[in-house]
């Protein structure tokens, strides 16, 4: 009788423990990802060679995960000193970030103006995705622009280009891409884009996988809190039987 009993409870604890580890099994999914960089551009002037930048300082979640240069170029429209990316995943909790900055951003394409520093941020957690540009000592011929400016801020310069500050642009992936300037030539100047600091975030990973680190220790945790009663019980039952 208590053989029967015995092997009814292993049945027990085998069916209780693969609930736990099947509950601990992270789900078949990519892990979120995230990505910036501090330039990229595709420009033709008139009377001039086309120029083809960047990315510059890529960095990305799966690595490498910072970058940076002491200056960057688009010549004859951009330059940047000191400027940087990174981008993490934290895989405990799931979150994703990416971060771009420039400092001493000069428009120098028909010497639009200065920028004193931008810097572009995005985060992704469980409850959705956020995205940041904020500007400092900005300095710009006939357009005056916040320097923590609302998504897609547009400013024009007549027959030089247009400007949209904070640009946020929706993936159909469901990520959320945020470009801190992005430039577009007029057709009478030439053709092509510019964009400074640009960062990408997917959708949030799951969080902490059961499997390993922390999810490891706490599904063994949840297995003890099964395993312990069943193993008590059994050890009583068992003396009584042989009283």
């Amino acid at each position: 009788m208590y053989q029967r009993w015995l092997r009814r409870a292993c049945a027990t604890g085998v069916v209780a423990s693969a609930v736990l580890l099947a509950g601990a099994t992270p789900a078949v999914a990519a892990p979120g990802d995230a990505s910036a960089h501090v330039a990229s551009a595709r420009v033709a002037l008139l009377g001039q060679t086309t120029a083809a930048v960047g990315p510059l300082a890529p960095s990305a979640a799966d690595g490498p995960t910072t970058a940076e240069l002491s200056n960057a170029a688009v010549p004859g429209v951009a330059t940047a000193r000191l400027v940087s990316s990174s981008a993490i995943r934290d895989d405990n909790t799931g979150v994703v970030r990416a971060r771009a900055s420039l400092t001493d951003v000069g428009v120098v394409l028909s010497n639009m103006g200065t920028v004193g520093a931008i810097t572009v941020t995005c985060e992704a957690t469980q409850t959705g995705i956020t995205g940041r540009t904020s500007l400092a000592d900005v300095s710009l011929k006939a357009a005056k622009v916040p320097l923590d400016p609302p998504a897609n801020t547009t400013a024009g310069v007549p027959n030089v280009a247009s400007l949209v500050f904070n640009e946020q642009i929706r993936n159909r992936d469901g990520s959320l891409t945020v470009n801190g300037v992005h430039l577009r030539l007029n057709a009478v100047v030439g053709e092509g884009d510019l964009v400074l600091g640009s960062v990408t975030c997917g959708v949030a990973a799951p969080p902490m996988p059961m499997a390993s680190g922390s999810g490891l220790w706490a599904g063994i945790g949840l297995l003890a809190l099964v395993a312990l009663p069943v193993g008590v019980t059994a050890i009583r039952r068992r003396r009584v039987d042989t009283a």
